[in-house]
């Protein structure tokens, strides 16, 4: 089972191979309710934005106004809300919430995010924090933000026109992050664990503003430093969160939610040969056996996803895998569904030898499957293990669009050409 193999792991890191598959995010949950129960797991960090998520963070440890899963998630509104809107993930907020009832603060468990997207979020979030604890300095980083305005709040506006030449913000929200830090044993230590938190929850917002200001720079210059730049801030974000969470003594365990292009192991992939890095391979760097590499791949089924960024939900038809993948040659052992741990000699002397894989991200384009949606991957040195799911279904996000239906399935599927 795959509870018993991540074991005393500080991190679980739980991939999946799309943003859009049911039996991914359900098996997800479920291992980390039991990482909760049986190995003191402490928090939840997601492939989502830190304010987004925040909110989810405060209606699990009861606090905020929100009265329902479905309330808490509201902040998920930019493309793609389905990652996080949908039932798995809000039937999973409801038992986080009845599992931290009752239970000391210390012990409640957290929900985070750990991405960079939500620019504008952050400086909606640090202000507010500042007009409670400190108006002075919340007018000062309000005058310091205001270099935003004129993009209104378009963070790919604000990118594009730093890239043709006007001055940035940056100078900035580094002096932002630095005088807030500064104030840190001031701000942190007013109210006992409730502002150490509030104050951690700030700093982690003003550390985003400052890593997406960078972020949204460089997307326009090309190369590989914006991807890059991205998961280096998700570590950050990790180590900073188990150290917040290991204080007073208590364990800093963290389950993490992404894709497995993020948790996989880049060296292992076209990926590292590219240059690019990514969490699984920095977080192996920085803590070896302390943190589980778990996998999750699928051979065809269906699929919830978009043909384009922005464009509407789809219910999709994932196609059969490829020849020369390891989707197919799983599909090949016809058992439906498996864990397979990495680590034996018999087992990475089989899988060693390069196969494709396949990454569905937000948008599926069947029509360009090899193209768009596989890569050569080394799994034993990838991943620690891989759950593999034979025919998976569809997340039902919260929001059914009427471009998200049934599509016709012929009677030879999955089978036929």
């Amino acid at each position: 089972m795959a509870v018993d193999r991540i074991g005393d792991a500080e991190f679980a890191l739980l991939g999946e191979a799309s943003h859009g598959t049911h039996e991914f995010y359900a098996t997800r949950a479920s291992i980390t309710k039991k990482l909760i129960l049986e190995s003191g797991y402490r928090g939840v960090a997601i492939e989502g934005d830190w304010p987004d998520a925040y909110r989810v963070n405060c209606y699990v440890q009861q606090q905020g106004h929100d009265k329902n899963a479905v309330e808490a998630l509201s902040e998920f509104k930019r493309f793609p809300s389905w990652m996080w809107r949908n039932n798995v993930v809000v039937e999973f907020i409801e038992w986080l919430r009845d599992h931290n009832e009752g239970l000391p603060a210390e012990a409640k468990v957290g929900f985070y995010g750990m991405d960079l997207y939500a620019l504008y979020g952050s400086i909606r979030a640090l202000l507010a924090y500042l007009q409670k604890v400190d108006p002075s300095a919340a007018a000062r980083a309000r005058a310091r933000f205001s270099c935003f305005e004129v993009y209104g709040e378009d963070s790919q506006a604000y990118g594009y026109a730093t890239a043709t030449g006007t001055e940035s913000c940056e100078d900035e929200v580094v002096r932002e992050l630095t005088d807030l830090q500064r104030r840190a044993a001031d701000y942190a230590s007013r109210d006992g664990r409730v502002a150490r938190d509030n104050y951690f929850a700030a700093e982690q917002n003003a550390r985003l503003i400052r890593d997406a200001e960078k972020y949204y720079r460089t997307m326009y210059r090309g190369g590989l430093s914006s991807w890059n730049l991205r998961d280096r801030h998700m570590v950050d974000t990790l180590v900073a969160l188990r150290e917040h969470l290991s204080a007073h003594g208590m364990a800093g365990k963290i389950a993490v939610w992404a894709h497995n292009s993020h948790l996989g192991d880049a060296t292992a992939t076209d990926m590292g040969r590219r240059g690019e890095l990514n969490v699984g391979q920095l977080i192996r760097q920085q803590y070896g056996s302390r943190a589980a590499l778990i996998g999750m791949t699928t051979s065809v089924g269906l699929v919830t996803a978009a043909s384009d960024w922005d464009a509407p939900v789809e219910l999709k038809r994932v196609r059969p895998a490829m020849s020369g993948s390891y989707e197919r040659l799983f599909h090949e052992t016809a058992v439906p569904r498996f864990f397979l741990p990495l680590s034996g000699d018999s087992v990475r002397e089989a899988l060693t030898r390069p196969l494709l894989e396949r990454a569905i991200g937000v948008i599926y384009r069947p029509e360009t499957e090899r193209v768009s949606h596989y890569f050569y991957a080394s799994l034993p040195y990838q991943f620690d293990a891989v759950l593999h799911f034979d025919h998976t279904t569809a997340l039902r996000p919260l929001e059914v669009t009427a471009e998200w239906s049934a599509p016709e399935v012929p009677e030879t599927y999955p089978f036929g050409v």
